[in-house]
Parts: structure tokens; sequence; C-alpha cells
């Protein structure tokens, strides 16, 4: 049994062009005219999205009939909910710095950011043997947890991953291991 599973970073929002720890903001105008599946994704078994709202409008233009699913919920940012980061560099060096290095720390009184790779990794532990192809509308933290999860890689390389919005990550399983798979765009 082979599986595949696409992850798919919701569209570009104010949040992302302002640098600002994200809430529940809608799409940016503009993201909703240019969404559109990409034809590598046309056959989809299954599809789940972050209950996020710019996650649904992103799995909606894509015409995805998707199921929403928690573990695929943004990191809790608590108190930073809607501020910059430039800001939390400036105003609270000492508490960015500790939540950066510290994966158990919530100096924002939200959720560590262990949780959250804790969770995206149980719910693909628990998936692993899904057949045919998933696809997952979600955040860039959710799918940074993702990679790890598959590389076994250190909490400390999640800051080494950019997921851009729109960006799509691939992988597969056989039923005993997930893999990243980097297709041919050239197809």
């Amino acid at each position: 049994m082979k599986g595949r599973l696409s992850w798919i970073c919701h569209g570009p929002t104010r949040a992302n062009r302002e640098g600002r720890f994200p809430g529940d903001e809608p799409l940016e105008a503009k993201a909703l005219e240019r969404i559109q599946l990409p034809s590598g994704l046309a056959t989809v078994d299954r599809a789940w999205t972050s209950p996020a709202l710019r996650a649904r409008q992103t799995a909606a233009a894509c015409g995805l009939d998707v199921r929403e699913e928690l573990s695929f919920r943004e990191c809790d940012y608590g108190r930073w909910q809607g501020r910059p980061i430039t800001e939390l560099h400036e105003s609270d060096p000492e508490a960015l710095t500790q939540w950066m290095l510290d994966f158990d720390a919530a100096p924002h009184g939200g959720e560590p950011l262990s949780a959250v790779l804790a969770r995206v990794g149980d719910w693909m532990k628990t998936h692993i043997g899904d057949g045919g192809h998933t696809v997952v509308v979600t955040h860039a933290t959710i799918i940074r947890a993702a990679i790890l999860h598959v590389l076994q890689a250190p909490p400390a390389a999640f800051w080494t991953i950019d997921i851009e919005p729109l960006g799509i990550v691939e992988m597969t399983s056989d039923g005993r291991r997930w893999q990243l798979r980097f297709p041919n765009a050239a197809r």
C-alpha cells in the first residue's frame, strides 16, 4: 500500500505580509483571485484543512471537499497573536529568544512549539497506512513540523525551513515510514 500526502500552505494574508503572529484572519483579496489546484493534485482521495479561515478559504478556492482537522490548527500564540515579530524583538527580546530556543517554552501564554510538533507527529503516525492521495491545507508551522517528523530532525531545524504561502510539500508512505518527495516539475 502506498500513500501520497500533499501539504498545501494557505494563501497569503496581511499577517504574512506584515510579519505578524497570525490570528484567524482571511486571505488577502488578491490571493483568492489567483489560487487554483495544481494539475498534479487533480486526483484527491481525501482532504483535510485547518479550522482557520485562511486555510478553509484556500481549500475552497482549490475546489477541495475538505474536513476540518484540529491537529492542523495553527500554533496558539497567546498574547503575541496579531503582534509584529519586530515589535517583540524590541519590547521583549528575552521572551522571543526563549520561545525560539526552548521548544517547551510558551512565554506568550499560548502553546509551546513542542506541543505542535507532537500533535502533527501523532497525526502522521496514525495515518501512515492511508493509501491513495491525501491533501492537507494548513499553516507553514504545521508543515515544518511534518517535515521534522519525516526527517527525524531535531527541533532546532524547525527554524531552517521556509514554507511560502501556497507552497506545496509532497510526502509518500509505504505504510511503515514517511518520505519527502520532490516531484519532477518538467512532467
